[in-house]
C-alpha cells in the first residue's frame, strides 16, 4: 500500500469524523493488546532451569501426574520399612511441605521477570476532544536487580527443599517411634504376663502350705493382692494400646475412620554399627536443617545484593501516538529514577547485612546444639546397649534361677514370704528395665539416624545430587 493511498485513508477518516491518523494509532494500540493476551515469555536463568529439574524429579517420584504413586500394602508381612515409605509418601505434612517448595521455585521466574508494560492514554479537551493519545510504556530496572531477586528466590527454594525433606524425616521418625512404643508396650505386657502366672503358682503353692498349717493365711492374701495388682497393669497397660494405635494410625497418614493397619508380625531392630565417627560426619554434610540455614545465609547474602542495587536508578521507555495529529504524531518518552535518599539505601543495606549476620549465627547455633544432641544420643546407644548386655547376659537369668530357688525353699518352709515375693519383684524390675533400655536404644538409633545424621529413608523422595550439596559449615 503507498504512502499517499495511507494519507487518503487518514484524510477521509478524518472527513467522516474518525480521528485523523487514528489508523496507525489503533494499530500500535491492537498490537500491543495483542501482546498482552498472546503473552510473552522471558528469558529463563540456571538456577531456576535446575530449580524446575529438581521439581520435576521429586515430582516423579513423589507426585506423578500431582496423584498419589502407589502405596505398599500394608500387612503382618510387610517390613518396617513398608510402613515408613508408607508414611512419608502419605502423610499430608510432607504433602504441604512439597507444594510449599514446588510454589517457592515458582518465585524465582516472577524474581527474574521485568514488570508488565503499561498501556497509557492522555487527551486534551478544549469544549471538544482536541487530542487523544494512546500510548506503551516499559520499566526497566537497573542493571542486576533482577539477576540477584532471582538468585534471592532460588536461596529460598533451596530452603523450602530442605524444609520439605526434614518433614520426609520426621515422618518417617513418627512411624519408627510409634511401631516401638506399640512393640515395647505388647513386651511389657507379655513379661507381666508370664510374672503373673508365677504369682498364680505362687498363690497355689501359699495355699497348700496354708492347708497343712505350714504358713498363716497372711500369704495366701499377700498373693492374692500381688496377683490382682498385676491384673490390673496389664489391663491398663492393655486399654494404653487403643492411643498408641490410633498415633501409628495418623503416623502414616490415615484418618481415624481407616482401620490401623496390622504391626509386623516380627520385630525389626537397627543393627548394630560403629556409627559415631561416619554418622557424625554425615551431620555436617547433611542435615537438613544446617543446609537450610546455609541457604538462609545464601538468601541474605542476595538480599544484600539486591540492597546495595538500591544505588542504581531504574529505567522506562514508552511512545504515545497522537490519534487526531495528521500526518501521525509520534512522542517518545523516557524516565530514570534518581536514587538520592542515600540514607535510606544505606538502611536497606545495613539492614540486609544484619540478617544476614543473623543467619550465620542461627547455623552456628544450630551446629552446636546439633553436637550436643549428637553426643547425647551417643550416650544414650551406648549406655542403653550395656544395659541390655547386663540384664540379659547376668542380671535376669540370675533373678530366674533366685527365684525358682526362692520357690523350692518356700515349700520346704527355708524361707518366708517376703523372700519369695522380693525375688518376684527383682525379676520383674529386671526384664521391664530391659525392656526400657532396648526402647531407648532404638528411639536414639532412630533419632541418630532420621533427625541428626539425615538419612533419608530407602524409596524416600530426594531431589538429584548436585555441587550444591556440600557441607553446610562456614
Amino acid at each position: 500500500m503507498s504512502k499517499s493511498h495511507v494519507m487518503g485513508m487518514m484524510g477521509q477518516g478524518g472527513a467522516s469524523g474518525t480521528p485523523r491518523g487514528g489508523g496507525w494509532a489503533w494499530g500500535c494500540l491492537g498490537l500491543a493488546a495483542m501482546l498482552a493476551l498472546t503473552g510473552c515469555l522471558g528469558r529463563t536463568l540456571p538456577q531456576e532451569r535446575a530449580a524446575r529439574k529438581e521439581v520435576a524429579a521429586v515430582g516423579q517420584q513423589y507426585r506423578p501426574g500431582e496423584a498419589r504413586p502407589a502405596l505398599p500394602v500394608l500387612s503382618t508381612n510387610s517390613l518396617l520399612s513398608e510402613f515408613v515409605l508408607y508414611g512419608v509418601l502419605n502423610h499430608p505434612r510432607v504433602e504441604a511441605a512439597y507444594y510449599e517448595w514446588k510454589a517457592s521455585v515458582e518465585k524465582i521466574t516472577t524474581a527474574r521477570s521485568l514488570p508488565d508494560p503499561r498501556l497509557t492514554f492522555q487527551s486534551d479537551v478544549a469544549g471538544t476532544l482536541m487530542a487523544l493519545m494512546p500510548g506503551l510504556m516499559m520499566e526497566f530496572p537497573g542493571p542486576g536487580k533482577l539477576r540477584a531477586e532471582a538468585a534471592m528466590a532460588a536461596a529460598e527454594s533451596d530452603a523450602r527443599y530442605y524444609a520439605f525433606e526434614s518433614e520426609v524425616l520426621e515422618a518417617a521418625y513418627a512411624v519408627r517411634k510409634s511401631y516401638y512404643q506399640l512393640y515395647f508396650l505388647r513386651a511389657r505386657i507379655a513379661v507381666l504376663r508370664e510374672m503373673l502366672k508365677w504369682v498364680a503358682d505362687t498363690e497355689m503353692l501359699a495355699q497348700a502350705q496354708h492347708q497343712v498349717g505350714k504358713v498363716t493365711l497372711q500369704d495366701v492374701l499377700r498373693a492374692q493382692i500381688e496377683r490382682q495388682r498385676l491384673e490390673t497393669e496389664i489391663a491398663n497397660l492393655e486399654d494404653a494400646q487403643q492411643p498408641l494405635l490410633t498415633q501409628f494410625n495418623a503416623a502414616l497418614g490415615r484418618r481415624d475412620t481407616e482401620e490401623t493397619p496390622p504391626l509386623p508380625a516380627q520385630f525389626q531392630t537397627t543393627p548394630d554399627e560403629s556409627f559415631v565417627e561416619d554418622w557424625l560426619r554425615e551431620v555436617e554434610t547433611r542435615h537438613p536443617r544446617l543446609r537450610a540455614m546455609a541457604a538462609e545465609i545464601r538468601q541474605a547474602e542476595a538480599a544484600v545484593a539486591v540492597a546495595r542495587k538500591g544505588r542504581v536508578p531504574d529505567f522506562s521507555v514508552g511512545l504515545e501516538l497522537n490519534a487526531y495529529a495528521s500526518p501521525l504524531v509520534a512522542s517518545p518518552q523516557a524516565g530514570v529514577t534518581l536514587p538520592i535518599w542515600k540514607d535510606k539505601i544505606a538502611a536497606e543495606i545495613a539492614a540486609a547485612q544484619g540478617r544476614r549476620r543473623a543467619a550465620e549465627a542461627r547455623l552456628l547455633r544450630e551446629q552446636i546444639q546439633l553436637a550436643v544432641e549428637w553426643a547425647d544420643r551417643s550416650f544414650m546407644v551406648r549406655e542403653a546397649t550395656r544395659m541390655i548386655e547386663l540384664f540379659r547376659g547376668q542380671l535376669i537369668p540370675k533373678a530366674r534361677l533366685s527365684l525358682e530357688v526362692g520357690r523350692e525353699n518356700y515349700r520346704a518352709g527355708l524361707v518366708d514370704y517376703f523372700n519369695l515375693a522380693e525375688a518376684q519383684r527383682t525379676l520383674l524390675e529386671f526384664q521391664l528395665a530391659e525392656i526400657n533400655a532396648r526402647a531407648q536404644r532404638e528411639l536414639a538409633l532412630s533419632e541418630m539416624s532420621l533427625l541428626l545424621a539425615g538419612r533419608l529413608p530407602e524409596g524416600a523422595p530426594q531431589r538429584p545430587v548436585t555441587e550444591k550439596e556440600t557441607s553446610p559449615s562456614r
